[in-house]
């Protein structure tokens, strides 16, 4: 009895073996073909968007050697404004340097690229030097106006790099934080000349406090002002004269080379010079005092942020 049993068992077992297989088949294929159709996650964050862009490969050196990679891989939202790789190099923060400075000093300067919001270029303000407060807590000054998006001055080449955690503006130069007042950067770029007469004239208060553009002579256009008066030293200069030559060379309020265009330009010591955006050497732009007949000044450096203002580099002193 019990072998006739045990033989129906495997009778059963036999028959039932082909439909136990095809049902393990089926369940196989469905399954493998459920995963064949679910889409790939693909990240795209801010992080993603700079290390898939070949043309900012420092900028994506410089963000994992400061350690924000991470972070711009976060949830954000973000704005970054990104330089290419040409702005890196005219900064001189070359690949080498790069590796060369602190994480710390690297994240200093992002960070000043970085808001903590995002800010499409159709959101900014029109008008002129918005101040927006960065993620390393330093005011930026973005502004809107016929010839594109500005930050800082400098243009916004590429705007509105959507990523999922912000956007991206790419950048021709890159922005470097304040370091300290008008004076202060006009003595750490080496301005002796113009440190010294701001001193002589009992202009420094000003200068350090007042919210200003100054157009800063080098040293060497002092020199050649001196030359030129038959004096050997800036303290040969009569004082009225030298306060009313030093106060021709500020504009009230901040005057990034954005906001400069042809033509007359009021000083804060009354007044006007002339600006040119493209008469001066290379192409560059160039500002004209009223006695200065035809030897204008060219502009050599522009948009030096301070805490106080901004500094544009001049090679002529304006006379008014």
């Amino acid at each position: 009895m019990y072998k006739l049993l045990n033989m129906k068992m495997k009778m059963k077992i036999t028959r039932f073996m082909p439909m136990l297989l095809t049902g393990i088949l089926f369940i196989t294929l469905a399954s493998s073909c459920k995963k064949d159709d679910d889409p790939i996650q693909v990240s795209n964050t801010i992080t993603d968007k700079v290390v898939a862009d070949a043309n900012l490969s420092l900028l994506e050196k410089a963000v994992i050697k400061a350690g924000l990679d991470g972070t711009l891989k976060g949830t954000g939202p973000f704005t970054v404004f990104a330089p290419d790789d040409a702005a890196f190099n005219a900064a001189g923060i070359t690949s080498s340097v790069i590796d060369a400075l602190p994480a710390s000093a690297l994240s200093e300067i992002l960070l000043y690229h970085t808001l903590g919001s995002k800010v499409l270029a159709a959101d900014v303000p029109a008008g002129p030097n918005a101040k927006v407060i960065t993620a390393s807590g330093d005011s930026v000054f973005v502004t809107k106006n016929a010839n594109g998006v500005f930050v800082n001055g400098v243009k916004v080449t590429t705007a509105d790099i959507i990523a999922d955690n912000g956007v991206i503006h790419k950048i021709g130069r890159v922005l470097l934080p304040p370091t300290g007042n008008i004076v202060e950067t006009a003595t750490d770029a080496g301005l002796d000349s113009l440190v010294k007469a701001a001193t002589i004239a009992g202009l420094g208060s000003t200068l350090s406090t007042a919210t200003l553009t100054v157009f800063a002579p080098s040293n060497q256009a002092f020199t050649d002002l001196l030359n030129a008066l038959g004096l050997n030293d800036i303290n040969e200069i009569p004082l009225s004269t030298l306060t009313a030559v030093l106060t021709y060379h500020v504009v009230g309020g901040r005057a990034f080379s954005s906001d400069l265009s042809n033509g007359s330009l009021t000083m804060f010591a009354g007044g006007a010079t002339t600006v040119n955006l493209t008469n001066g050497t290379g192409g560059g732009p160039t500002i004209l005092g009223a006695s200065n007949g035809t030897n204008k000044s060219n502009i050599t450096a522009t948009d030096i942020v301070c805490t106080n203002g901004v500094v544009h580099l001049i090679d002529r002193v304006l006379l008014p």
